[in-house]
């Protein structure tokens, strides 16, 4: 039980509520303005560039070539800039210790351009180091009584609410991280940081951002979903393990050619041959597709799911391998609908919303080993909280399938040292 005499009182409270509000808004513009270059640059590549040279930018060869010199742009990237990227996201949780400001612009140029060529990674991990590492030099000049702990949380829910739309992604977030033996009550500690998500997922949405309605069907809940739903849901979790099974291997083998030019180049000219199978909407972050793939599902058979299914599990391995800088979150969603859309498909007489729903849950659960954020991104995609009683059930058995089933998340030691060295953390 909280210790209510620990409580700082609604004085403190609300006077941290002001940096807070203000780091919320400064997280949107950020995530705001990294959008808006990646999409200049995305111009240039997919749309001005093959006009001025004649060519369909459509074409899946083109997606291919664009993708190997993507690559190589990061791997000069990694090798040249002050901090190499900032941390391999493949080694490092959502949340990560603050990187020193020379290394951000580099973080930041690693992840445009990823973003920009089509890559399998969201933003999620590189804005977030980004947000923290401004917010943590801000907040030791004007606020040096704030511990950087405390800073981390509040940066990072300002991203989340941001990326997400709402503060209540940073809230389930926080209460696992945050949660515990610490003293003071629990709301009491997630004040600044649900101020900072509100105040960016509020600023980012009053500045055009994507929004994740999906406008999918109504959903009245049955008994019989409960079984349909955990069906879905376990085959989901367990075709997204076999991603988590991967990914340390992969990542391995990538750094065997231990120059970041060299894996990055090549890991850049292996997604541009999952193009060549899958198109251009088994690439980039997922956002887009996800509704791209929606709005056109009557086009998609059960031998296209299946491929774009497995293409993209395959693009998000060798993505997260390969030294390209993103996160997961993002394709693991669109994966999951993919996947919500083959299960329906396959029974055609389960609800849409819920197989999307129970196909998320159950990819996103294994690929980003949370919970909530599962539970949640079900529930964002879908639009309706009607889906959550039965998702609480379905929950159940894909969390005993991924009791056993490694994170996907590449510990240091299980790497061979490369020429791209990790930076020096922010003390």
């Amino acid at each position: 039980m909280s210790d209510n005499t620990s409580s700082p009182g609604a004085g403190v409270l609300a006077r941290s509520a002001v940096p807070a509000a203000i780091l919320g808004v400064a997280g949107a513009l950020i995530l705001f303005g990294v959008d808006a270059i990646a999409e200049v640059l995305h111009h240039v590549w997919w749309d001005s560039l093959p006009h001025a040279l004649g060519v369909d930018g459509e074409a899946r060869w083109w997606a291919a070539l664009i993708l190997t010199v993507t690559g190589a742009l990061v791997g000069l990237t990694l090798w040249k800039a002050p901090g190499h990227g900032g941390h391999d996201t493949a080694t490092v949780d959502l949340v990560s210790a603050p990187l020193p400001l020379r290394t951000l612009p580099g973080v930041a140029v690693a992840l445009i351009l990823g973003l920009a060529g089509g890559v399998s990674l969201g933003p999620e991990g590189p804005i977030i180091m980004i947000a923290v590492g401004l917010a943590v030099v801000v907040y030791r000049r004007l606020l040096p009584e704030v511990p950087v702990p405390v800073v981390l949380m509040i940066s990072t829910s300002a991203m989340l609410g941001a990326m997400l739309g709402t503060p209540v992604a940073s809230a389930l977030v926080l209460t696992s991280v945050m949660g515990g033996a610490q003293p003071g009550q629990l709301w009491d500690r997630l004040f600044a940081p649900l101020v900072a998500a509100g105040t960016g997922a509020m600023t980012y949405h009053l500045l055009g951002g994507t929004s994740w309605d999906m406008g999918l069907p109504e959903y009245s809940p049955g008994w019989v979903d409960l079984l349909t739903a955990s069906a879905v849901a376990t085959a989901g979790a367990a075709v997204g393990a076999l991603a988590a099974y991967a990914f340390t291997p992969a990542h391995r083998l990538a750094r065997r050619l231990r120059h970041p030019v060299a894996y990055a180049t090549v890991g850049g000219a292996l997604l541009g041959v999952l193009a060549l199978v899958g198109g251009q909407i088994t690439m980039f972050k997922g956002a887009e597709q996800t509704a791209e793939i929606l709005a056109e599902r009557d086009e998609y058979g059960i031998g296209a799911l299946v491929v774009i299914v497995l293409v993209k599990l395959a693009a998000i391995v060798i993505s997260g391998a390969s030294g390209f800088r993103g996160g997961r979150i993002f394709p693991a969603l669109f994966t999951g609908v993919a996947f919500g859309l083959l299960a329906h498909a396959v029974v055609p007489g389960m609800s849409l919303t819920l197989a999307i729903a129970s196909g998320v849950l159950g990819v996103l659960f294994a690929i980003g080993r949370d919970g909530w954020i599962a539970l949640f991104g079900a529930a964002l995609i879908c639009g309706t909280a009607a889906v959550l009683p039965i998702l609480c059930v379905a929950v159940l058995p894909v969390w005993l399938l991924l009791t056993r089933v490694p994170h996907m998340l590449v510990h240091v030691d299980a790497a061979p040292d490369s020429a791209e060295a990790e930076p020096e953390q922010a003390r």
